[in-house]
């Protein structure tokens, strides 16, 4: 009985040893350096992924408010005063006195006034159309003073104007707005050019009406000397060159 008892100890020990190795291996954690190495490249590569569609949405963010900037208008516009101040020059044209600037009254007036007098028209005709000159070639000089005077009275404008748009071209959020305001520059200089034409203009109206009148005297005067020493009573006409 006891070598019996023997061997089931035995036996018994070895499964005991047996079961307890077995244990063991079941808790030892395995390490696998290549699968590591991997799921951390893996995990880099999906960050950078992320980071890089933050950065797109951020440039597209960026490139929507650009685009809005650049559609951004100007909020005011020398448009209106502009047009005023060309309205207002104008006018003053249009004021001339006398022959006005319309070539069918123009050809009239060198027709009658500056044309050449015949030897039968009467003096006191000749009186009337030296006296219509005159007249003609005063107010010729007032218009073009009128036309001189409203032109400064714009620079004041014009100066109110340009500093405007020039702090609003420096000051330009986008292309359009740069755009709007280089655009309302170039209107203020055309305006400026159209009022300096303008006064030219009128000066040159009253110069050129001025030197027909001093072209026309003496052909008159030669009519009426030419009737004087024809014979005749000669009657001296009454003359009132101011009214």
């Amino acid at each position: 009985m006891k070598p019996h008892r023997h061997w089931l100890a035995v036996a018994a020990s070895v499964l005991v040893i047996a079961a307890a190795a077995q244990a063991g291996e079941a808790q030892v954690v395995v390490f696998d350096p290549k699968s590591y190495v991997q799921s951390v490249l893996s995990a880099a590569r999906e960050l950078q992924q992320i980071n890089n569609q933050i950065v797109s949405l951020q440039n597209q963010a960026q490139s929507l408010i650009n685009q809005a900037r650049n559609l951004a208008s100007l909020p005011s516009s020398a448009l209106g005063m502009l047009q005023s101040d060309l309205t207002r020059t104008q006018q003053l044209l249009s004021e001339a006195q006398h022959i006005t600037y319309n070539t069918g009254q123009i050809n009239q007036a060198f027709a009658t006034q500056y044309g050449q007098a015949s030897l039968t028209m009467p003096q006191v005709q000749l009186v009337a159309r030296a006296q219509q000159r005159w007249q003609t070639s005063l107010g010729a000089f007032q218009d073009a003073l009128n036309v001189q005077a409203g032109v400064v009275s714009n620079l004041a404008n014009a100066r109110t104007q340009m500093s405007t748009l020039v702090t609003a071209s420096q000051g330009s959020t986008g292309a359009l707005q740069a755009s709007q305001s280089g655009n309302q520059l170039l209107a203020l200089i055309a305006k400026e050019i159209a009022d300096l034409t303008a006064v030219v203009t009128a000066q040159s109206r009253a110069d050129a009406l001025s030197a027909a009148d001093k072209a026309t005297a003496p052909a008159d005067a030669q009519v009426r000397f030419s009737q004087f020493m024809a014979g005749g009573t000669y009657t001296p006409p009454t003359v009132s060159m101011y009214h």
